[in-house]
């Protein structure tokens, strides 16, 4: 194992590399290394290297753990705007969740379809490419032109164009109250219905779920204790053609939604799959076992028997991605459709130049 606790040493660790590398932070969400690869640990590169609470603005390096980062903006009243989610309970692990696995899996919960994905939180990045080249793209402030935006490549990137070392995030106001409006009995017809409509009006949602077990129906709203208030009675008035709601204040339940907790311990494939919301009742009509939706209607979570075929039921998805493979440890994290043939294409030219010598090409997928 190769465990830099400096840029400079990663680099070096890089350009001396003789064959695959398999990048690790935290251990918390990556599938196994390749068998013949050596791993390259980031965990070393640890800590906030600027925090400026009046700009909106923290920078870290990628092996910091989130809980780091967490109590450092709780102890000023703020946040990150795409809530990480965190994959230790679905994936059983025990290690410790880094900001470089969050960027690098664009990891983004039930805020997302209204704050955007982890990606639209960066602002700037350092990370080394597979020459072991150190690339800087973006900055430290919210204010800048400095290139072309490399940084939001690799978001989402898996560790597949390189070795991200540090991040620079723009970060919202902290949230004093929650509420949570619930309506039970609907149908997954009916429920993408309300929660597209909870979505369309003004008061700000910022969290939509539908579990069919209750079945029961979820909307969040966030904000000071006057306005959250205000907004459930009026959100639950102007939703009273899709059911009977009802406003329960405080966190909820939307910690465990965000970590598919009720996933935990599954014997079999668990998959997140994105879709139009509006394609979601169908979906979940063909799914062979348990599901949930988030998003609106434009994630699903669901659970089918190991190394079932999903392409019949999820033929209208635009992605799908495999998180738990059942009790096959060995087998590779990825997605279910291929690429189109124009966006595979555009891939590997980017692949051939940040990892020309194909150091990262064997790492598997992580889910996102």
């Amino acid at each position: 194992m190769l465990e830099p606790v400096s840029e400079s040493a990663l680099a070096q660790a890089v350009r001396g590399a003789d064959g695959p590398l398999a990048i690790r932070g935290g251990g918390t969400r990556g599938g196994a290394p390749p068998r013949d690869g050596t791993v390259l640990s980031v965990a070393g590169l640890t800590g906030i290297t600027l925090y400026e609470p009046g700009a909106l603005t923290l920078v870290a390096r990628a092996g910091t753990p989130m809980a780091e980062i967490d109590a450092a903006l709780e102890a000023e009243g703020q946040r990150l705007a795409f809530e990480p989610w965190d994959a230790r309970a679905v994936l059983g692990r025990d290690g410790v969740p880094t900001l470089g696995g969050c960027v690098a899996t664009n990891a983004s919960g039930p805020r997302r379809m209204v704050a955007g994905a982890a990606r639209d939180s960066v602002i700037g990045m350092r990370f080394v490419d597979g020459t072991g080249t150190a690339v800087k793209s973006g900055g430290r402030v919210m204010k800048n032109v400095t290139g072309l935006d490399l940084a939001k490549l690799l978001c989402g990137s898996r560790g597949a164009l390189g070795v991200i070392t540090e991040v620079s995030l723009k970060l919202l106001p902290g949230i004093a109250a929650t509420a949570t409006l619930a309506a039970d009995g609907l149908s997954p017809d009916a429920a993408v219905a309300a929660m597209s409509a909870a979505l369309c009006t003004p008061y700000e949602v910022t969290g939509a779920v539908h579990d069919p077990a209750g079945p029961r129906t979820l909307l969040r709203l966030e904000g000071t204790e006057a306005s959250v208030s205000y907004r459930a009675d009026a959100l639950a008035r102007a939703l009273s053609r899709h059911g009977d709601w009802r406003a329960e204040h405080g966190p909820g339940p939307w910690a465990d939604l965000r970590d598919a907790r009720d996933f935990a311990g599954g014997a079999g494939d668990l998959w997140r799959i994105s879709l139009r919301p509006s394609d979601a009742p169908a979906t979940v009509a063909a799914l062979p076992g348990r599901w949930r939706m988030d998003w609106g209607g434009g994630l699903i979570w669901a659970e089918a028997p190991e190394g079932t075929d999903l392409r019949a039921a999820l033929a209208g998805a635009g992605h799908a991605t495999l998180v738990r493979a059942g009790a096959d440890t060995h087998r590779a994290l990825g997605t279910l459709h291929p690429e189109p043939a124009p966006v595979a294409r555009l891939t590997d030219g980017l692949r051939a130049r940040f990892d020309p010598r194909g150091l990262f090409s064997a790492h598997p997928g992580v889910p996102a």
